[in-house]
């Protein structure tokens, strides 16, 4: 497989402080206080207004507040409670080394993806940085994945493979007929992974890496 579509949030950068503290920040201007931040964990993946809406009840348009009320801390703040993996630096390089177009594909809004790997100075490693777009036609994991597809001309499915931490990038990646590598040191766990059902999974940052080098 020459091209490999990773995620960015629970696999390329721990960003659990930041996500979870500006859902957090969200919440409590709807009355809603959650103290113990591991319980948002869940909501780490898919686009937010999803999480809202689906997590807490919120109709299109207060959702479409929270998401507003999210970001009024994440642009700021929250964007940089966040660190790189350990070893992912070394992996990219690996992966760089042995001929693998890499590509990012996240729902995180693409120009907010930017600053992140700029910020770590990852940005070099990725052929390009796909994610959604700030008019919500381009939201959905899959929506992500078929942007990135077209816009780099790729026809042949077996070619690709999305490596992700959560069931939506499993999900995402089957919908467009691709494989997808399911990490364990994001946000998902083994069981959620292979319900989805993932192609392969990884333990760590060093797995990932080696197993994708002789695909």
């Amino acid at each position: 497989m020459d091209y490999i579509f990773m995620d960015l949030d629970g696999t390329i950068t721990d960003s659990r402080e930041g996500i979870t503290k500006c859902f957090q920040y969200a919440l409590h201007h709807f009355g809603i206080e959650v103290m113990d931040l591991s319980e948002l964990e869940q909501f780490i993946g898919p686009p937010l207004e999803q999480s809202f809406r689906e997590g807490f009840g919120f109709d299109k348009d207060t959702a479409a507040r929270a998401v507003q009320l999210y970001r009024e801390r994440y642009v700021p703040i929250g964007l940089y409670e966040n660190t790189v993996y350990p070893g992912m630096e070394e992996a990219l390089q690996r992966l760089k080394e042995a001929g693998k177009v890499l590509i990012v594909a996240t729902s995180k809004p693409e120009h907010m993806a930017v600053k992140v790997l700029e910020h770590f100075h990852l940005d070099g490693y990725f052929d390009d940085i796909c994610g959604a777009s700030t008019d919500h036609v381009r939201s959905s994991k899959e929506a992500v994945i078929r942007y990135a597809m077209e816009k780099h001309d790729i026809t042949d499915k077996s070619d690709v493979l999305m490596v992700g931490d959560r069931k939506f990038d499993v999900e995402g990646a089957k919908a467009c007929g691709l494989k997808c590598m399911g990490v364990l040191y994001g946000f998902g766990d083994r069981e959620e992974l292979e319900a989805a059902n993932a192609d392969y999974i990884a333990e760590t940052v060093e797995d990932m890496a080696q197993q994708i080098v002789y695909m």
